[in-house]
């Protein structure tokens, strides 16, 4: 097993790899299409939709034998607190409470071996680090989120909406800075960085003047920022790149919030009968909000039902209950997302990702042959509902969704143990397959790196990796 790193060791090497990243020059782009020829892309457009805290494949996609809670439960015998539901496909059951999801199965992959880094010592942070940059932090340069890569490489399809998207993640809770360690384009510039659009209901105000101020007072204080940018870490340290980079981002943001196409991020703008559907929470108006930047050429979009320790898919107790509450949330919006892709003829174009950074168990915590310390006590007989569900993290199976973007049609992948631990058995993918695997359906070549400070740095470790074939039509 792998030594461990605290949050303050994630943090300090965090700090150090942002200076490197403002300090680097402008990285050296190098597409060497050469070593394998061009890649003929299956979609434009990426949707990930992020299961943040640790979603628990045997209680949602995965299920297994269903144990009803009672006084004096053996722990070791719950596998699953939901009853199996029927999906669309024949013989593939789902985790009651996603009725709607089952529903579409038809119209994607199902992927049922997902397995987590390695990485000791488990944190939150560290795994979802790992998911969206594809590289074990600690490192000594900031790695880029795949958002940033695909931005990056392709560009925005519409000039005026930012090629990178995030809504619904908070940078003010739980573990924020751990957070924002990847929600970066890192040493590829500021320009490349997620849009945050921190509460879809809100749309737009991040960028919108004050209430009472005019556009011309607006755009004098738009050009005071630019000055004010000279005077940070950016205007300190950073390299005349990093600080072009910055200044480019922030012209995005204000010809977006000029531009007819601003009404996007305005989800009141949506017919009262759709709005409905998706108005579950903040993560399903943010599956809303996707729906309407595609229509208008969004390039990366990331929805999360947002990391706040203990909160959310974070079950360190009442698993159970907690999940019941969370698949509320998000059953009907995904499905009615695909639904509305597919009516409108963006689903064959737009690759649509439902993940978590890893699953739980009741009784085990990290992987067989590889546990790590017990962050939540479980008695071995239950007795309180509160220690009914799963709630230990668990890294050795997990589930992930895929729809459209050339992905195959009511398609099942992998497999894991029907007894514990519910490990994964047949077909383990790790992150950097699923990654090349997004990058394929782009077009974008799995020798695609960039040159820091004089070294190859590629989008998934050392340009090794390729893409799942078996996913694609």
């Amino acid at each position: 097993m792998k030594s461990n790193y605290n949050r303050r060791d994630f943090l300090r090497t965090a700090g150090v790899g942002t200076l490197a990243a403002l300090a680097a020059g402008a990285p050296m782009s190098s597409f060497l299409s050469s070593c394998s020829g061009k890649i003929q892309s299956s979609a434009d457009t990426v949707i990930l939709l992020w299961m943040a805290g640790g979603m628990a494949h045997t209680e949602t996609f995965d299920p297994k034998k269903y144990t009803p809670f009672e006084k004096g439960l053996d722990s070791n015998k719950v596998l699953s607190t939901f009853k199996s539901i029927p999906t669309v496909l024949d013989g593939i059951n789902f985790s009651e409470g996603l009725e709607s999801i089952a529903s579409v199965m038809d119209k994607g992959t199902l992927i049922r071996s997902y397995v987590s880094g390695d990485l000791g010592h488990i944190l939150h942070s560290r795994h979802q680090y790992h998911w969206h940059t594809c590289y074990e932090p600690p490192q000594t340069v900031l790695a880029p989120h795949i958002g940033s890569w695909i931005a990056q490489e392709l560009g925005p399809k519409n000039p005026v909406i930012p090629a990178f998207i995030n809504i619904g993640q908070r940078m003010t809770v739980g573990e924020a800075e751990e957070l924002k360690a990847f929600h970066t384009a890192g040493f590829l510039g500021s320009e490349f960085g997620p849009f945050m659009i921190p509460d879809p209901t809100s749309g737009l105000d991040a960028v919108k003047p004050p209430a009472g101020m005019s556009f011309s007072r607006f755009e004098r204080r738009n050009q005071l920022y630019a000055e004010l940018l000279e005077k940070n870490a950016i205007g300190d340290f950073g390299s005349d790149y990093q600080k072009e980079s910055f200044k480019r981002s922030m012209e995005q943001a204000y010809r977006l919030l000029k531009s007819p196409e601003a009404k996007a991020f305005d989800i009141k703008q949506e017919p009262k009968e759709s709005y409905d559907i998706y108005n579950t929470g903040k993560f399903g108006l943010g599956c809303l909000m996707a729906k309407r930047l595609v229509e208008q050429g969004a390039r990366f979009i990331s929805v999360t039902s947002e990391y706040e320790p203990f909160m959310g898919w974070d079950t360190h107790e009442n698993g159970h209950t907690r999940a019941k509450d969370m698949k509320k949330l998000i059953d009907a919006p995904i499905a009615q997302l695909i639904k509305d892709l597919d009516k409108s003829g963006h689903l064959d174009r737009t690759l649509v990702i439902v993940a978590s950074e890893f699953s739980r168990d009741m009784v085990m915590e990290g992987r067989p042959g590889a546990e790590v310390l017990h962050q939540v006590d479980q008695p071995d007989i239950i007795h309180d509902i509160k220690n009914y569900g799963m709630h230990r993290h668990f890294t050795d199976g997990s589930s992930i969704l895929m729809f459209g973007g050339g992905i195959k049609k009511g398609f099942v992948y992998g497999k894991t143990a029907d007894e514990r631990p519910c490990k994964t058995i047949e077909k383990p993918i790790k992150i950097e397959r699923i990654h090349q695997s997004i990058y394929h359906a782009l077009g974008i070549d799995p020798q695609k790196h960039a040159v820091v400070e004089g070294r190859p740095f590629y989008t998934t470790p050392d340009g090794v990796h390729k893409a799942e074939m078996e996913f694609f039509l």
